[in-house]
């Protein structure tokens, strides 16, 4: 350990028995470091051992002052994984006529996304209830990883029914665009006509995708959505990043 707690790169050392505690002027240089840029947003913060000996403070001094940045929100910690910069909070607003990338294009950020899998399969009896079709007749399924400024925030997985969009995998090939290959199919507006909101804990495949903890849940949303002629057009499960996103139901 370092005398008088000196922390390298620019960063200022602890003033000792000047009347501030030194686990609020560690606070205050980890809040310096974040809002700096030093730590961006999801990055992973150093470990209390780390912390201590550069700070040359016993590790109860540390986590107080990490206890207080999680209070203020600059932080979130995972107990046994460590500690990770909080990220900006999406709005993701949930309407009639829920978009994607209108819904993030609103808030001055950028969406992206890839399409994970097409694949045609029988409906379960579930899904096949809710689609308002025969059990074990072939439905589309699309399945895509949604983006907002590079980093994931929801995976989608659309159903529809085979006998009205059995062009879509085609029509994907074209243009990935799940909006416009519904306007090719004859589908030039939607809207959701129920949806349910759940939590859970991410699957070990979802966890990767997103990028997040095992054990930190994801919200997941069960939508069905229907043409201007209230006939389903598609049921759509999404699972959401729910440390980067918040759900606003408008009306």
């Amino acid at each position: 350990m370092t005398d008088g707690g000196d922390i390298g790169g620019g960063a200022r050392k602890l003033a000792r028995g000047e009347g501030v505690a030194l686990w609020r002027q560690i606070t205050q240089q980890m809040e310096r470091e974040i809002s700096g840029g030093q730590y961006g947003p999801g990055a992973r913060l150093p470990t209390e051992a780390e912390l201590a000996e550069r700070f040359d403070v016993n590790r109860h001094t540390v986590r107080r002052a990490m206890e207080e940045l999680e209070g203020r929100g600059l932080v979130r910690i995972e107990q046994g994984r460590g500690s990770f910069v909080a990220e900006d909070v999406v709005d993701y607003r949930l309407g009639p006529r829920t978009r994607f990338s209108e819904n993030i294009r609103r808030q001055n950020r950028e969406p992206g996304g890839r399409i994970l899998r097409v694949e045609e399969m029988p409906a379960e009896a579930q899904l096949a209830d809710l689609l308002g079709m025969r059990r074990g007749r072939p439905v589309v399924v699309v399945e895509r990883l949604s983006l907002v400024d590079g980093r994931p925030l929801l995976i989608g997985t659309h159903h529809f029914p085979a006998s009205r969009f059995g062009r879509i995998p085609d029509l994907l090939k074209e243009n990935p665009s799940i909006t416009a290959a519904l306007v090719a199919c004859g589908v030039p507006d939607y809207r959701r006509k129920v949806t349910r909101i759940t939590a859970r804990l991410p699957t070990a495949e979802e966890s990767e995708l997103l990028q997040q903890s095992r054990n930190r849940p994801v919200l997941v949303s069960e939508a069905v959505n229907v043409d201007p002629a209230g006939e389903v057009v598609d049921v759509t499960i999404a699972r959401y990043a729910a440390g980067r996103m918040q759900m606003v139901v408008e009306s």
